[in-house]
């Protein structure tokens, strides 16, 4: 009898340390669980400052330049020549840059046609026909002339009477632009002027 009351005894006391394990282990699981939960975010967040990128520098800023001031006392020289006659087919190209750096010529140019085409002394080659003469001559439509040769050739393709050859030179951040007013029959340079370009 007192065999079986002992393995009785032996077998609660085995069944509640079970019991007590599993609620121990599920106790514990849950507060390891709660306290993850609890942690603060910026202990797994990458810090602010790493999340900055890293901006490569700016570079120079773009040069703004009164192109109309420099090419107005230029033009007005051009329209003043005793050769020039209202109505004579003038071939202007864009301005070639040979300064020391990057310069955007591109305003320039446009500025000069519009001053020229305002003036109501030249008919300016269209430039659609401008881009056909080039790739005539095997030039992209975005090819500046680069010589004097090639300007008076594709001014004769165009039957142009003149050619007016523009170079922007010296420094990139104060250059200045000279010009140079060619007769395509003979080549010969009729007018050349300068003048500096101010900001």
């Amino acid at each position: 009898m007192k065999n079986i009351l002992f393995i009785a005894f032996a077998a609660l006391f085995l069944t509640g340390c079970q019991v007590f394990k599993k609620q121990d282990s599920t106790a514990i699981l849950k507060s390891k669980l709660s306290t993850q939960n609890k942690m603060p975010v910026t202990s797994l967040t990458t810090p602010s400052k790493q999340l900055q990128l890293n901006t490569p520098p700016t570079s120079d800023k773009i040069q703004s330049f009164q192109w109309k001031d420099c090419l107005a006392p230029l033009i007005h020289k051009i329209l003043c020549l005793p050769e020039i006659t209202r109505g004579d087919v003038l071939l202007v190209d864009n301005i070639q840059n040979q300064t020391n750096g990057n310069l955007q010529v591109y305003a320039a140019t446009a500025e000069l046609q519009k001053a020229l085409k305002q003036s109501n002394t030249f008919n300016l080659v269209p430039i659609t026909k401008i881009t056909l003469a080039k790739q005539y001559l095997g030039l992209s439509a975005e090819d500046i002339l680069g010589s004097r040769r090639k300007a008076i050739d594709l001014g004769h393709i165009l039957n142009a009477q003149y050619v007016l050859y523009s170079t922007a030179a010296g420094e990139v951040h104060s250059p200045h632009i000279i010009m140079q007013l060619m007769l395509v029959k003979t080549g010969e340079i009729i007018w050349h002027g300068e003048g500096t370009v101010s900001h």
